[in-house]
């Protein structure tokens, strides 16, 4: 397998806002890590699969105290958490961060039927081999890939806030795809970081811990929130129009199931 020449690629979305991804994880596991630079500190929404150190990669965005934020716990969005000093994550998910209860390698012959590799999802292929089509560096051993546990410093709940000094997001509980899926809203800029709970691809509903009526009610609510823009957890970013299609689309399916 070939060492990449990087592991993470970067795309500047405003001035204050960057997008960070890993190219060489398969697109099913590929997550979106945003980077929201603040006045007194910055957010980091997830962090990815873990494989290289993401706080190496983005330490020239780093200058500020830095909180990463877990929209939930699955495996593709809290890889490099333990990696930062302030970790905020929803009561519900906080054990998943602290205790990752279930080992994970990169070899596709490793996830069981009850993991996220064992579903057919349209739109997203599952490969018998890898999970990655590249190595970080000379000898990384595919089997020895571990979540590691991060130290929880704020769980959070509908409502509350995050502070930035000159941004606030606040804390919207949207579960679904699992029971403590988080978004930050920032009703200043009709702004939505969704996590999974919504994003331009396939939206995943039955996993172990999903609720479709839990899901049907997240969406409900989404479509009346006044959202300019969403950036969410996979795909690209999107405006309110495809908001509006992608969460009609999924209520149709789901009330005609």
């Amino acid at each position: 397998m070939q060492i990449a020449d990087r592991w993470f690629e970067r795309a500047r979305v405003t001035d204050d806002i960057t997008l960070l991804w890993e190219p060489h994880v398969v697109p099913f596991f590929r997550c979106n890590i945003w980077h929201v630079r603040g006045r007194d500190r910055d957010l980091l929404i997830d962090t990815g699969m873990g494989i290289s150190s993401l706080r190496t990669a983005a330490a020239d965005l780093l200058q500020k105290p830095v909180m990463a934020v877990a929209t939930h716990v699955h495996v593709d969005h809290i890889g490099s958490h333990h990696e930062f000093e302030n970790v905020v994550v929803h009561r519900t998910e906080a054990a998943g961060l602290r205790e990752p209860t279930k080992p994970h390698t990169l070899i596709g012959d490793d996830f069981d039927a009850n993991d996220l590799s064992g579903f057919s999802v349209p739109g997203y292929a599952f490969p018998a081999g890898p999970m990655i089509t590249a190595i970080p560096f000379a000898g990384y051993d595919l089997r020895g890939y571990r979540i590691r546990p991060a130290k929880v410093t704020r769980m959070v709940e509908e409502g509350d806030i995050i502070d930035l000094g000159n941004r606030h997001f606040e804390v919207l509980h949207l579960p679904g795809h699992s029971p403590g899926s988080i978004g930050l809203w920032e009703q200043s800029t009709g702004t939505l970081f969704s996590g999974d709970s919504v994003y331009d691809g396939p939206l995943l509903d039955e996993f172990p811990g999903s609720s479709i009526p839990d899901y049907v009610r997240t969406m409900q609510r989404l479509r009346e929130l006044p959202v300019q823009v969403v950036h969410g957890g996979h795909e690209p970013s999107f405006g309110r129009e495809r908001l509006v299609t992608l969460i009609d689309a999924y209520l149709m399916r789901r009330h005609s199931a």
